[in-house]
């Protein structure tokens, strides 16, 4: 009897081990980031003028066309160890994250386990909320990466909030991107930053344009793809009819770079440095245009379908049992006030019933 259950014990195990590489392959596998637990604390802050954003690597001029009016320095300490983090309020969260977008460059990388982060050697770039931040890596200190990356966690949490993410603009198609090259623009400013090459005033950013474009390789070089959207499709046709004209958009005489563009809606789409038509064509069909009308409601929400009907009952029986209530104060108010009326005012019918009234036909 031992013997048999030795051997059944044994078989047990081996068929567990047997069978755990199939379970294992069978499971998707799920990364959890762990949140290092340095104590970082704050330690101050100052507020600053526009123009000491020069110092930290900015642009006053660029900073001004996506809503910043003045910067805050705040101070945080781990231990004997200080870091500064400079805090820019932008106009909404989409010119912050116009604000992200324009200060990356290829040189940095996006942080593990943090959404609208970018670090390299200096500091780190980040997007919360209507709020731009910089970063900066204390000089001649010792800091590890975790503790660092714990002050990107104390300060701005692992990702913006849903209702956030859902406000920013759509991201630009991702096949054959080159890596950080995608920018979002509200200014002339910017926009000659990072098209140096095409006529800022003909964008019409006076009349409400919103710029988003990107780099593609495109096998025999680089392309750009550029997503203008108006407020309206009157405004995209007349935007579209005045670039036409003075640039040649879509004709390829004369033109060792012709520039390729086509307009849907509101939005007018463009390629620059396209090697062929048909690989500009290639770009801009990735790009699908879907018109909706609504009345400037919140972002859905990510509730479960259960969830909300849930709230919904418990909405509808808050208000009937508001309604109840208001009709049964209506109800006291209606009979005190008659009482009143009796006791201080005999003479008035209010405070009296109908049988208590004496019904005179005055005949002669």
């Amino acid at each position: 009897m031992l013997m048999v259950r030795v051997v059944l014990k044994w078989g047990l195990l081996l068929g567990a081990l047997l069978l755990t590489p199939q379970v294992s392959l069978a499971q998707k596998t799920v990364f959890i980031p762990l949140i290092p637990a340095a104590n970082w604390q704050p330690a101050g802050s100052q507020q600053l003028k526009l123009a000491a954003v020069q110092k930290y690597g900015g642009d006053p001029a660029i900073e001004r066309e996506y809503g910043v009016k003045s910067l805050e320095l705040r101070t945080y300490r781990l231990g004997k160890i200080q870091a500064e983090v400079l805090v820019e309020p932008a106009s909404d969260p989409t010119a912050a994250y116009g604000l992200l977008t324009y200060y990356v460059n290829d040189s940095m990388t996006p942080c593990k386990g943090i959404q609208l982060a970018y670090s390299d050697a200096d500091g780190t770039l980040m997007a919360r909320g209507r709020n731009f931040l910089r970063f900066l890596r204390p000089k001649n200190q010792t800091l590890s990466n975790n503790d660092y990356n714990a002050l990107l966690v104390f300060v701005g949490g692992t990702r913006p909030s849903g209702n956030i993410m859902a406000s920013l603009p759509a991201p630009m198609p991702t096949t054959n991107m080159v890596p950080e090259s995608e920018k979002y623009v509200l200014g002339p400013e910017a926009a000659k930053k990072v098209l140096p090459t095409f006529p800022s005033d003909l964008l019409g950013f006076d009349q409400g344009a919103e710029v988003q474009l990107a780099k593609y390789g495109t096998g025999k070089g680089q392309a750009t793809l550029i997503t203008i959207s108006y407020p309206t499709p009157q405004i995209a046709r007349i935007r579209f009819g005045a670039m036409s004209n003075f640039l040649g958009i879509n004709k390829k005489e004369d033109k060792p770079q012709p520039m390729y563009g086509r307009r849907m809606g509101s939005f007018v789409f463009l390629v620059l440095n396209a090697s062929t038509e048909k690989a500009a064509l290639r770009l801009m069909n990735q790009l699908k245009v879907a018109q909706s009308v609504s009345w400037d409601e919140k972002p859905p929400s990510r509730q479960s379908f259960t969830l909300q009907v849930v709230q919904m009952i418990l909405a509808i029986v808050v208000l009937t049992f508001f309604l109840a209530g208001a009709g049964i104060i209506a109800g006291v108010l209606f009979f005190l006030s008659r009482r009143f009326a009796a006791k201080f005012f005999p003479e008035w019918e209010w405070g009296h019933s109908d049988e208590e009234q004496l019904i005179r036909l005055n005949l002669q």
